[in-house]
């Protein structure tokens, strides 16, 4: 995978016309640069510079001591040094000559923004008496497209992520009954991450999210001892980590009252609301949207349905991280800065994921995978149809 975003970012740095792309960093396990988990895989110590040029050429300058742990984990030509980084950097950029380098800063994308301040006044600091200095660019648009275009294997990863969410929802679904707490619910589904030997797509503390009933504290807060009760809507936001790769689903549950065989036709209408809202955004997205015009989409339909509007972007990447990449499906709103202008490119990975509320039951939202393909999208999460009744 490493070897596929290498030679992705060589034909990248063409498309956008920059020269090389400059990663600059060190001490990663404490202070880490987002884009080396798709370009290095390992960490580095000493002040490290991972240059990957328009012409194929990829080079890594770092402490000696790491010269051997990154040749066996990334196709780069590697070069050591003992006292300082300077004259390696600088002989190397003369070599290339970039009029246009990419550094990873950014006011719209955290993971763009991996170059740390201290670290930027260092590379300065070396580049002062050189051309270089007024030839650094931001790498956004580069590492935008960089993590959202997923390989192959990429994909295939985030896939199995999502297959075990899947069953463990199912799990779930069998084994759950009114009178359980939230609390108890997660711990459930934790058990099935910890004995499967997975990982959690976010912090364990609100991975995952249960909410239940119409006091329900939502989907960023964690799980409390509330009971869960007949007539309640339950909602479970919930990823694992499985081999690097994540996944980031929401389902939702109806216990149905003593005589009841459905769920009352209000709770009905707000479910198939939202599940309809997702599948006219995902026959609207394709290469070329705007975010936001996906957004209004799903967004809209809700409104004219006679509901408030979710208070929330309606889906962001996915990929190494629940939030991967600066794309977003999200509204024209002050907090989104310029990501509402995104543009949907193929191969990027989203989340579809509006809500609404359900007076007196509770939250419904659904949360599904979907792949941007050269004419529209596909499911990588088998969409839920139907309310999941718990009798």
């Amino acid at each position: 995978m490493i070897s596929e975003k290498i030679q992705q970012a060589i034909d990248i740095c063409r498309e956008k016309g920059i020269d090389a792309w400059l990663t600059f960093a060190r001490e990663t396990t404490s202070s880490p640069d987002p884009t080396l988990d798709l370009i290095l895989g390992t960490s580095c110590t000493w002040a490290s510079a991972f240059i990957i040029t328009a012409d194929g050429h990829a080079i890594a300058i770092v402490g000696s001591l790491d010269v051997q742990n990154i040749k066996d984990h990334a196709p780069y030509q590697v070069i050591g040094y003992v006292d300082s980084i300077k004259d390696e950097l600088i002989r190397t950029l003369d070599k290339y000559n970039p009029q246009k380098i990419a550094i990873n800063y950014s006011t719209n994308d955290v993971m763009a923004d991996g170059l740390s301040h201290g670290m930027y006044l260092i590379l300065l600091d070396y580049l002062r008496d050189t051309a270089y200095c007024d030839r650094l660019v931001s790498s956004e648009s580069l590492v935008s497209a960089l993590r959202g275009r997923k390989s192959k294997s990429e994909v295939e990863l985030i896939q199995g992520a999502i297959a075990e969410t899947l069953d463990i929802f199912d799990k779930v679904t069998a084994w759950v009954h009114s009178g359980l707490s939230e609390q108890e619910v997660a711990d459930f589904i934790r058990g099935e991450v910890k004995a499967r030997g997975l990982g959690f797509a976010w912090d364990e503390a609100h991975c995952p999210a249960v909410f239940s009933g119409p006091d329900t504290a939502g989907a960023h807060a964690g799980p409390t001892a509330r009971r869960i009760e007949r007539g309640h809507v339950m909602n479970i936001d919930f990823g694992v980590r499985k081999k690097g790769y994540v996944s980031d689903l929401q389902r939702t549950w109806y216990f149905a009252r003593r005589g009841e065989a459905d769920a009352p036709e209000e709770v009905r209408r707000g479910f198939m609301t939202i599940r309809d809202a997702i599948r006219k955004a995902a026959e609207f997205l394709k290469p070329g949207r705007l975010g936001w015009e996906v957004d209004a989409v799903a967004r809209d339909y809700i409104t004219d349905a006679g509901y408030a509007e979710f208070p929330h972007g309606l889906g962001h990447q996915v990929g190494r991280q629940a939030h991967d990449g600066s794309a977003l499906l999200c509204p024209r709103w002050e907090r989104y800065k310029d990501l509402p202008y995104s543009v949907v490119e193929a191969g990027q990975v989203f989340t579809l994921e509006p809500r609404l509320t359900i007076d007196g039951y509770g939250i419904a939202t659904i949360e599904e995978i979907v792949l941007v393909t050269k004419d529209g999208c596909t499911f990588l999460s088998t969409p839920q149809e139907e309310l999941l009744l718990i009798a």
